[in-house]
């Protein structure tokens, strides 16, 4: 049996994601979501494994949202990241993913500063490159498991790499969804969770 008892305290306000929480998805009536996040909270507690106990700390993430639809008719998925570095700064991007595989305009993020302000991230202030994939022995679908990605504003290129690639969910959706360590000019500088959805 596994058991989770953990306790969070924010080291940073919630912030909004799109425009004031209302975050757009897509071209149409409906295709948004109402989303806030609280990008760094301490986490301290206990994992229970097979009847021992192991205390535990670290740095977590809380994503709030609520959506009346998922995707656009002509969208296949998206690429969600949420990156903490230990500089004190966060980055949450999406880009989505049209069926023809190019990115919607409506792809978009947040970059949150050391002193919780923040601002928002337009598809056009994004670089995204795959790098390298990894292929589900279990279902044959192929993921992207390592990035980069340029953040044009502020000069930034980070390299997103899964800590391993087989992070595959089958569950009732099948995807992706995991831990990554991200680097700049090859030096680690944070983590951080990547879900990708939509690869067949």
């Amino acid at each position: 049996s596994i058991s989770l008892d953990l306790e969070f305290t924010p080291r940073k306000p919630p912030v909004l994601q799109g425009d004031g929480g209302l975050s757009q998805k897509g071209a149409g009536e409906g295709n948004a979501s109402y989303y806030y996040s609280m990008t760094r909270l301490d986490a301290v507690g206990h994992v229970g494994l097979q009847g021992h106990r192991h205390g535990v700390s670290g740095s977590a993430w809380l994503d709030r949202e609520w959506s009346t639809s998922a995707l656009a008719e002509d969208q296949a998925g998206w690429d969600w990241f949420a990156l903490q570095l230990d500089e004190g700064r966060e980055l949450m991007y999406y880009q989505m993913r049209r069926q023809d595989g190019s990115a919607d305009p409506h792809s978009k993020g947040l970059w949150v500063d050391t002193d919780a302000s923040s601002r928002l991230v337009r598809r056009e202030d994004v670089d995204l490159e795959v790098l390298d994939h990894w292929r589900s022995p279990q279902t044959g679908v192929r993921y992207p498991v390592a990035w980069r990605l340029h953040l044009k504003p502020e000069g930034r290129v980070f390299e997103v790499r899964a800590v391993q690639p087989a992070q595959e969910m089958r569950l009732t959706v099948r995807y992706w969804e995991g831990a990554v360590d991200v680097y700049e000019a090859g030096v680690p500088i944070g983590r951080g969770y990547v879900e990708l959805t939509g690869y067949r």
